[in-house]
């Protein structure tokens, strides 16, 4: 499996600071992309050169940038051109998730930063990845990170409820590919692809689930799960795929996960 062909070309990954965000940016500077990763929190992006031969290194940069706020990413995009001459390639893998129910009082705030990052973050993003490609008549190719959430609704009695996560995640499903229908009709070169993953283990868990560490472990004990490399290599996957074959749906799930 190679990507050979987008080597030296420009990837921007957002939500890149941990989890399927940081090992994706790991394996695309490793396959010679020029790549860009994006988060608030930048130090945590600057810690992995560590992972990367001094070759690869020159490959991978940090910039801070929340996609929750509008205006920070039309300046970070903006700024990501003018430095690096444009955009070939975006994952857009930041995500917010609350276990607040709906039917929790005061919950408003909580709901409209997870639309604000998951639904309103890949659109602004890709609208400026978008504007990237057609400055330069360029070939390009967008995936969303979605989510098994974004297809079903599985029903656990012991597990905290999932909140709007879902319906942010289905709502990623129909802009797939509504994205898929506007590039054909503008006539762009763009691959969409939505990657849509079971239960992966990342702080995540910890973060929302405000688990120890030995809970965390006994958790992933009980429920079969993927690790952030496993999505990285399917976008690998991805992006070697020739120019005539588009993948518009991957949904990858671990062994013997039952819903």
């Amino acid at each position: 499996m190679t990507i050979s062909r987008w080597s030296g070309r420009v990837a921007v990954v957002t939500g890149a600071s941990a989890g399927i965000g940081a090992a994706t940016a790991i394996e695309l500077a490793k396959n010679g992309l020029i790549t860009i990763g994006l988060a608030r929190r930048v130090e945590k992006i600057e810690e992995l050169r560590s992972q990367l031969t001094s070759d690869q290194q020159k490959n991978f940069h940090a910039m801070k940038c929340d996609v929750s706020v509008e205006a920070e990413i039309v300046r970070t995009f903006s700024d990501i051109v003018k430095k690096f001459g444009g955009i070939d390639v975006l994952i857009n893998n930041a995500a917010f998730m609350t276990l607040t129910k709906l039917i929790d009082l005061e919950n408003s705030s909580e709901f409209q930063k997870v639309f604000e990052v998951n639904v309103f973050g890949v659109i602004n993003c890709t609208r400026e990845f978008v504007k990237s490609i057609r400055e330069r008549n360029a070939e390009g190719h967008v995936i969303h990170i979605n989510s098994i959430l974004g297809h079903v609704m599985p029903f656990y009695l012991e597990h905290p409820t999932f909140g709007v996560y879902s319906a942010s995640k289905f709502a990623v499903t129909a802009l797939a590919e509504q994205h898929r229908q506007e590039f054909i009709k503008e006539k762009l070169n763009i691959k969409v692809t939505s990657l849509s993953p079971g239960f992966v283990a990342t702080e995540m868990l910890g973060n929302i689930m405000k688990l120890s560490k030995e809970q965390i472990e006994k958790y992933l004990e009980k429920y079969p799960h993927l690790l952030p490399k496993d999505i990285a290599d399917a976008i690998i996957y991805l992006l070697s795929t020739p120019q005539n074959v588009l993948v518009t749906e991957l949904t990858i799930r671990p062994m013997n996960e039952s819903s």
